[in-house]
């Protein structure tokens, strides 16, 4: 884009939702979840989760491993026209896949424009997910003790890398009881399991970067990882720009193909942060609606990675943060919500756009994979969603679609008398 056309107010604006079951630090020794264990049981006080944010580990399972064959059905054209109904005048700045697993014999697909290709934004912290657990497989085949003893025992102190993010995310010190919120900051430290808490939960974009960086230091030093700080920041400072950007591409790219996905309509192409961006080069970033919808459903069969893997990534983005955007809509209380969303908002030369209503380029992008209500998980469908409506604020556009779409759901499975 010509600089003298337009300016960037904001490169990407994640979302804050997601997260780990509640039940989740004895497991994973992710701090931030032994705080709302706490915050839910009453003993510390502060919003508690929806119903729908409830779940324990075990209920929070994958839903297609008997159907290993699935794939997308044919369009139904009378759903199609039903969702796209649901887009009003707005539809042609939209691109929607969904599917309605509720009767799972006879499931439903609708999509609208799902072959549009944008960038991600955070959404894209799904294909770093991905890299991350495909490079523990790749290191330990045959030894899960050694992959969960890396992202529960690993250690990773914040640097340049994580500069800058405005998100913040929760740290909590169990033994003292002391909770801090603020954005990542050079010296913060925390598991690799809690930066990929961090990563998705609060969508920071500090602690995807810091993410990627372990990535690559993983494909250099394979059993040898994880290395001291400061034999890790030697090798990121000495290694040629181009040696880091071609790691990088690997490490990104490779996982996509590998699982079947396509990286003509799904592709991470970097860092997150200014200063990732600038010491390891990158490409573009991309995905459309419907290779989204197939990540997920390829994540529901256990078919990411593998069982182990793909189930680890659905309790990472089990929505137990604050509901924001899609996954915000009061019809969702009640229903579990595995919830990925990015944004990307630019603005006309000289204007000042409020967050999410950028009048130049107004991106809003969402995965949501919904259960409802948790308790009985009667309704169960996926919503992959794109839209780029300027001046108007996205969250709450999606906000209201979300509510829209469920009750449409709603309609065509009716509770029993």
């Amino acid at each position: 884009m010509n600089r003298v056309l337009a300016m960037t107010i904001a490169a990407v604006l994640p979302a804050l939702t997601s997260g780990y079951p509640l039940d989740g630090y004895e497991a994973t020794g992710i701090g931030r979840l032994e705080w709302a264990r706490r915050v839910q049981a009453g003993e510390i006080a502060a919003d508690k989760q929806p119903a729908g944010g409830t779940l324990t580990l075990d209920q929070v399972d994958l839903r297609l491993l008997d159907r290993r064959d699935f794939s997308l059905p044919e369009v139904d054209t009378d759903f199609t026209a039903r969702v796209r109904a649901q887009l009003g005048e707005m539809a042609d700045l939209y691109g929607i896949a969904v599917l309605d697993l509720s009767d799972p014999d006879r499931p439903r697909y609708a999509e609208h424009q799902a072959d549009i290709a944008r960038n991600p934004g955070s959404v894209g912290k799904l294909v770093v997910a991905l890299a991350v657990f495909q490079m523990l497989a790749d290191l330990y085949p045959d030894d899960m003790r050694k992959r969960i003893a890396l992202l529960r025992d690993t250690v990773i102190t914040a640097d340049e890398f994580v500069n800058y993010d405005h998100h913040t995310v929760r740290m909590y010190d169990v033994a003292a009881g002391k909770l801090e919120r603020h954005p990542l900051h050079p010296g913060d430290r925390g598991t690799l399991w809690e930066y990929l808490d961090w990563m998705t939960s609060a969508s920071s974009n500090s602690a995807a970067s810091a993410v990627l960086k372990e990535l690559i230091l993983m494909a250099h030093f394979r059993d040898r990882y994880p290395v001291g700080d400061e034999e890790g920041r030697r090798y990121m400072a000495e290694t040629p720009r181009q040696e880091l950007s071609a790691i990088l591409m690997r490490v990104l790219q490779e996982p996509v193909t590998r699982n079947g996905l396509d990286l003509e309509y799904l592709r991470q192409g970097g860092f997150f942060t200014a200063t990732g961006q600038k010491r390891v080069p990158a490409t573009s970033s991309h995905a459309t609606p419907r290779e989204l919808m197939r990540y997920v459903i390829l994540l529901e069969q256990g078919r990411l990675v593998d069982e182990w893997s793909s189930r680890e990534i659905k309790r990472l983005l089990y929505s137990t943060e604050r509901r924001i955007r899609y996954a915000s809509s009061p019809v969702l209380a009640e229903a579990a919500v595995y919830f990925k969303s990015g944004s990307l908002v630019r603005c006309q030369p000289g204007h000042r756009c409020k967050a999410y209503e950028g009048d130049l380029e107004n991106l809003m992008n969402s995965v949501c994979i919904v259960e409802s209500p948790a308790s009985g998980r009667r309704n169960y469908y996926v919503v992959t969603l794109m839209s780029n409506v300027l001046g108007r604020n996205s969250a709450v556009e999606h906000q209201a679609l979300a509510g829209r779409l469920h009750k449409l759901i709603e309609g065509l499975h009716p509770a029993a008398p």
